[in-house]
């Protein structure tokens, strides 16, 4: 062989076709802030802890958390506040039955009947419905249903009180030949127990009946929350009056000098110990009245209108 000879070049490889088509355009970036949120996940736990709050909702659960101060003067006022809605109660019974000979439905002794009328008067329009206005600042910490059965427990309970107390006044001044409905001690009360059972019956309809249809009704009780409120506390304060007006009466005509034919108070202005007693058990509706009214005073302006806003 030679040695000068060039060696065949090897056989290359074929050259692949390269794809002649115009490359595809960049994808384009996507803002971020036009995409979609991404789906919210709320675990197990979680989600069990939020029906927990929202089943426990309560009325003091909106408000902010209380300091040493407030909760003292809100236990202070509280425990005043009860002390008074059952002493005044209290108090009535022992004026009847130490002074008054106590009670009775006879025809024999009218006057015993009539005492049955200022004891549930008292007990109707001052004890049981104290209670019930006072029951939204007592249980702050129950669970609003609990609340307003309870509310509705004491308007129930005061409820027979008026109209019982309302028949044995009606009835004694028919055996004694008295007209009825001519003082203005009668008038307060006789609109003070029209407010009371339009009040139950509005309430009743509204705040428990319609509670079976939560959803459908809850704007129509939200609106009828600040206007039942409102007339509560009028009812309570017309009871308050009629209760006032009616010791001054009965004190005027028992104590007084009712034999002749001008009417004389000599018996009462010596103040007696009855006179003495009818006059505590006046300023003591004066003190319920000025003890609700206090206490309630947080039931307007916010908290009323956030009560208004989930009236469930």
């Amino acid at each position: 062989m030679d040695s000068n000879s060039v060696s065949p070049m090897p056989e290359l490889a074929p050259i692949a076709e390269f794809d002649k088509s115009p490359p595809s355009p960049p994808n384009e970036e996507v803002p971020m802030d036009d995409l979609p949120p991404p789906p919210a996940t709320i675990s197990q736990v979680e989600g069990k802890k939020k029906l927990k709050i929202q089943r426990s909702r309560s009325y003091d659960s909106e408000e902010h958390e209380r300091g040493a101060c407030e909760w003292c003067e809100y236990a202070l006022v509280i425990t005043l506040a009860t002390i008074l809605l059952i002493g005044v109660s209290a108090l009535t019974i022992f004026w009847t039955f130490f002074y008054r000979e106590g009670y009775g439905w006879a025809d024999d002794i009218p006057e015993k009947q009539f005492n049955l009328h200022p004891t549930l008067m008292i007990a109707g329009f001052i004890t049981f419905s104290g209670f019930s206005v006072l029951l939204y600042r007592i249980c702050r910490c129950f669970r609003r249903i609990y609340v307003k059965l309870l509310h509705a427990i004491f308007h129930a309970l005061a409820f027979p009180c008026i109209v019982i107390g309302f028949l044995a006044v009606l009835d004694f001044h028919n055996k004694k030949g008295i007209n009825n409905f001519y003082s203005l001690h009668s008038w307060i009360g006789f609109v003070a127990m029209g407010l009371f059972g339009l009040q139950y019956v509005v309430g009743f309809f509204s705040f428990l009946l319609l509670l079976i249809c939560n959803k459908g009704t809850a704007n129509f009780r939200a609106s009828l929350v600040p206007i039942h409120a409102a007339f509560g506390v009028l009812t309570f304060v017309l009871g308050v009056c009629a209760c006032l007006t009616g010791l001054t009466e009965k004190a005027l005509f028992a104590l007084g000098n009712a034999a002749v034919a001008e009417f004389r108070s000599e018996t009462y202005a010596t103040m007696s110990t009855e006179a003495i007693v009818m006059n505590a058990i006046g300023m003591s509706v004066v003190a319920v009245a000025i003890v609700v009214l206090y206490t309630v005073r947080g039931t307007g302006g916010y908290r009323l209108r956030k009560v208004a806003q989930n009236p469930s």
